[in-house]
């Protein structure tokens, strides 16, 4: 009987591993999530489950497959050598598989097509000054630049491009990529940085310019996906070797103009190729309504904001309260709080995806995003509580103290209900703000309003935008009159509007 317990549990075990849906991963730009749901398509047709985790920042993708968060995503040989193994000589794709082996991650053959980076200028521009090479660019100092967030940080963008080239060129913008185009077309800015498969080039009909000193590296597509997939999923790792050599430059091109210019999903994208390409044929999600979809964003977003801010009250008022007794305490608590508090949004992302990448945490999805919320909202709630206790005015302590109260009787009775006021504001502040920052969820697979936002910026759909947009305004109008009401409620009458 034991032998036959066992043999059931060893069964319940390996049946539940081979339920564990693979996690695929994509970038936050149309061409990545693409790719990423003709790789869940392949998956699904070999029979496993698949959870595809979209539109994940740049940086947070790789750190998501090094801890096991996801399984799989496309990436692109430039990437691995100018950034993931930025400093490290790696001259083809042998060198480049050697180093991910180390880090226990294989690589694909080259998908066929090659997305280089390319430098674009407004066909007005070329007509007027004749521009044909990067190097042309020299002799035109007063040229405005507007590249894509991410060219002006990595390390084969905006300041190696400077260099290698020696541009004189002094206005130069950061903004969303797909913002660039819509810049360019209102003329506030002459020259961008463009993906040669973007389906925007030629709609816009813009003059791509020759990299005539070979600054950027070949981007050729690839897959990535973590060793242990070899034996998790060993048909998908198989079956991904059909993928190897199939997408063209122009097939690459024409998917990305299906998503972009002529509006179809991704998902249908992707089943299209594999059914003309593969001949494999896949059943596609159904698409929820938007009434759907707005609630089970709102949950996401409630769910984000509701446990940031209730951890952050539990710490943070008494924190306050050290700090108002102890103000030598006082001093390190709120200047540790500032300084947590002026970190911009997405490098505090980016900053605990790298603290929690080697203790084994989540870099990806609600808990990194709860964390970041949990600490940009102790600031409000501990100088709001600092500043309620120390406004008690000193002859009631007194009449407490000659009264024989103990201290955290009088702290109980008469400080807090004081103090509530201001207490209170600060939490309303912080709840209000919280759900504007939980938006940023979005960048890193954690659901919320942040998400459809985030494909509305990408896909330049204002619908989609406001599809998050909108509720989280209500959502803070909303929080905003909950805590009036808990006002009305918690603080006494007498206190009330101090």
């Amino acid at each position: 009987m034991r032998g036959i317990g066992l043999i059931a549990a060893l069964l319940l075990i390996a049946s539940t591993v081979v339920a564990a849906p693979l996690r695929v991963g994509s970038k936050d730009f149309t061409e990545s999530v693409i790719l990423g749901e003709i790789v869940s398509g392949l998956a699904r047709h070999q029979g496993y489950p698949v959870i595809h985790k979209k539109e994940l920042g740049g940086s947070m993708i790789w750190l998501a497959l090094l801890s096991g968060e996801i399984d799989i995503y496309p990436e692109y040989t430039g990437t691995l050598q100018r950034e993931i193994f930025a400093g490290k000589t790696l001259p083809d794709d042998n060198a480049i598989r050697q180093e991910l082996r180390l880090h226990g991650v294989m690589m694909t053959r080259p998908l066929g097509f090659n997305n280089s980076y390319a430098i674009a200028v407004r066909p007005d521009i070329d007509a007027h000054l004749a521009l044909t090479r990067i190097s042309d660019l020299q002799r035109h100092p007063a040229l405005r630049f507007g590249f894509s967030n991410a060219f002006m940080d990595r390390a084969d963008g905006w300041p190696s491009l400077r260099q290698r080239y020696q541009l004189p060129q002094k206005k130069v913008r950061g903004m969303e990529h797909v913002l660039t185009y819509q810049a360019l077309q209102q003329g506030n800015i002459d020259v961008i940085d463009a993906y040669t498969t973007d389906p925007h080039i030629a709609m816009y009909h813009l003059r791509i310019l020759e990299d005539d000193r070979k600054h950027f590296p070949r981007y050729d597509g690839v897959l990535l996906y973590r060793q242990s997939l070899i034996e998790q999923a060993p048909m998908l790792v198989e079956a991904l070797s059909q993928l190897e050599g199939r997408i063209d430059d122009q097939h690459m091109l024409a998917l990305n103009q299906q998503v972009e210019i002529e509006g179809y999903s991704e998902t249908d994208v992707a089943a299209r190729f594999l059914a003309e390409t593969l001949g494999i044929k896949t059943n596609t999600q159904t698409t929820l309504s938007l009434a759907a979809r707005v609630w089970q964003t709102t949950l996401e977003h409630l769910f984000l904001v509701i446990t940031s801010l209730s951890a952050a009250i539990i710490v943070a008022v008494p924190l306050g309260i050290i700090a108002a007794k102890r103000p030598w305490a006082g001093h390190f608590i709120v200047g540790v709080a500032e300084v947590v508090q002026t970190i911009p949004g997405l490098a505090f992302l980016v900053l605990l995806s790298v603290i929690f990448a080697p203790l084994n945490l989540p870099t990806i999805g609600a808990w990194p995003m709860i964390t970041a919320l949990f600490f940009y909202c102790l600031l409000p709630i501990i100088r709001n509580t600092l500043a309620g206790l120390n406004s008690v005015a000193d002859n009631l302590r007194e009449s407490a103290e000659v009264l024989g109260l103990p201290p955290l009787v009088r702290l109980r009775l008469i400080e807090l209900p004081l103090a509530s006021p201001l207490i209170l504001a600060g939490i309303k502040t912080t709840a209000v703000i919280n759900v504007g920052y939980a938006a940023l969820g979005g960048l890193i697979g954690a659901g919320g309003y942040g998400q459809p936002i985030m494909t509305g910026l990408r896909l330049n759909s204002s619908a989609l935008m406001l599809e998050g947009a909108i509720p989280a305004a209500l959502m803070a109008l909303a929080v905003k009159g909950l805590f009036a009401w808990l006002e009305r409620r918690l603080v006494p009458r007498g206190l009330r509007g101090v």
